[in-house]
């Protein structure tokens, strides 16, 4: 929005036209996303590259027609219109922040890139291309205060404002590509650490498995992108969301920052709080001046954020007690392999997975079954997906194969927050560790869970039932987020109230 704004400083015959052009651009980019970014993604560095150098010339030329402004490097002319003006800094702080934009996500590659390359480009060029535009932007509205309205657009001489938008379009879809990208990727994270329901994951990528599409995620946020736009209208309105949505972004990364130090990187306590509260005191001063924004926009990203917690917690919630309640009502396992020949009254050929939450015993899903039908196959393989707090683990670690007996087995698959459940491809794994079954005759089996609320003693309330049961609905199928092959499934019904 901001970038397609340059269009008013061409013509104001255009000015009607930065809205309809601004949504367009916007469902053109979410509908490519099914597509991918293997083959569009070469441009990417370049269009970047140039984005910094054009603006870093820009503002270097501004700077040279008045030098001045380079007084703005001693923090002392800061120190001193904060103490002579305390009030009105606390105010233009908020304004001063969205300069920050954009360094809250500077981690969002590292996964891809790594911290190395981040930092040489950050240091190399986006920092210094940064603050030459910046300044020279002072330097402008030193030398013509009317420039106020829009000094970046303002830097370039009148031939070359059009190709400026158009690069400044360019690097702002860019952007937004990058975002939703990441926003793909944190979907499938929260749904291997159980906060969302399953949604279909498709990989767009053979070679990058970090390249992946979420249709459901891609739809919410093409409309609530969209709904941005045309509720907020301007990017000058969208400013006070903006600064209080980045500004408790980095507040937050920075306690989490504080965890990660003790936990992971064994720091010494003191030395930990010290580090958290010199950026915790800057974190939570720009927060608080954005803080007078709440009114101007800063509300939508706190209900925003409020209600996507809300979801979580009620998923969490109710996926906690499913699990609780399918362990309580399962057998021990020892109990089910030694009176399983009596139990049923035939072994037929072939080998049957049955994948189960249920971490330890016999789940309740196959006890039904076993109960109602008296047979099981005669090779009967209990699988269980375990999330790992690691973002990958390795093969080797990743396969746990117990031989129970009486041709039973329990695998457990320990996955990280960046892998995919995949069960045919962990059977071939388990295959080639050792595990002697036929992988031409597997059946897979899996509950479709019906939950109910008790009426009295639930442990759950009406409404966060209410809102996880309608979260469950829309979930993607099983099956679908698992991969099983439809032809061999069996989906078991069964009820089970919490």
């Amino acid at each position: 929005l901001s970038a397609m704004e340059g269009l008013k400083l061409v013509t104001p015959a255009f000015e009607p036209l930065i809205l309809p052009l601004t949504l367009a651009i916007l469902v053109g980019l979410f509908m490519l996303q099914r597509r991918g970014t293997a083959n569009i993604g070469r441009l990417f560095g370049p269009v970047m590259v140039g984005w910094f150098l054009a603006i870093g010339l820009l503002g270097a030329v501004n700077i040279y027609a008045a030098p001045a402004i380079l007084k703005a490097v001693s923090p002392g002319e800061a120190a001193r219109f904060i103490f002579a003006n305390p009030l009105v800094a606390f105010a233009v702080m908020g304004g001063a922040f969205l300069a920050l934009t954009g360094a809250e996500a500077l981690y969002a590659d590292m996964g891809h890139v790594g911290p190395i390359a981040i930092r040489r480009a950050w240091f190399a060029l986006v920092l210094p291309a940064l603050l030459l535009n910046y300044f020279g932007q002072g330097a402008l509205v030193l030398a013509d205060p009317t420039a106020i309205d829009s000094p970046f657009y303002k830097l370039a001489p009148g031939w070359a404002l059009m190709p400026l938008v158009g690069l400044a379009a360019l690097a702002t879809i860019i952007a937004s590509q990058a975002l939703i990208s990441g926003v793909f990727s944190l979907t499938r994270q929260a749904m291997q650490l159980g906060l969302c329901p399953r949604m279909r994951i498709v990989p767009t990528s053979p070679e990058e498995a970090g390249q992946i599409y979420v249709p459901t995620a891609n739809w919410l946020l093409m409309i609530g992108t969209l709904l941005v736009v045309v509720v907020f209208k301007t990017s000058q309105h969208l400013a006070g969301a903006y600064g209080i949505a980045v500004s408790g972004t980095m507040l937050v990364t920075t306690i989490l920052l504080y965890r990660v130090a003790i936990e992971h990187w064994r720091w010494p306590s003191a030395l930990a709080i010290f580090i958290i509260v010199v950026f915790g005191a800057v974190d939570v001063t720009f927060l608080a001046s954005n803080s007078l924004k709440i009114v101007d926009g800063g509300w939508f990203p706190i209900t925003v954020g409020g209600a996507m917690v809300g979801l979580m917690l009620c998923w969490r919630q109710g996926s906690s007690l499913v699990r609780h309640r399918l362990q309580e009502m399962s057998m021990p396992l020892e109990q089910f392999v030694a009176n399983i020949d009596e139990m049923v009254v035939a072994r037929v050929p072939g080998v049957a997975v049955w994948l189960t939450k249920v971490e330890h015993g016999a789940s309740p899903v196959l006890l039904h079954h076993v109960k109602h039908n008296s047979v099981v196959h005669e090779r009967l393989i209990l699988m269980t997906f375990l999330a790992d707090r690691r973002p990958r683990v390795p093969v080797a670690e990743r396969h746990s194969i117990e031989r129970l007996g009486h041709g039973i087995y329990r695998i457990q698959v320990r996955l990280g927050f960046m892998q995919t459940p995949d069960v045919p491809a962990a059977l071939r794994n388990c295959k080639a560790l050792g595990l002697e079954i036929d992988l031409g005759h597997v059946y897979y089996y899996i509950a479709h869970e019906i939950v109910v609320r008790r009426a009295r003693s639930s442990a759950m309330a009406a409404i966060p039932f209410a809102i996880f049961a309608f979260l469950a609905r829309i979930a993607s199928r099983a099956p679908d987020f698992f991969k099983i092959p439809r032809e061999d499934l069996s989906e078991v019904g069964f009820h089970i109230d919490i």
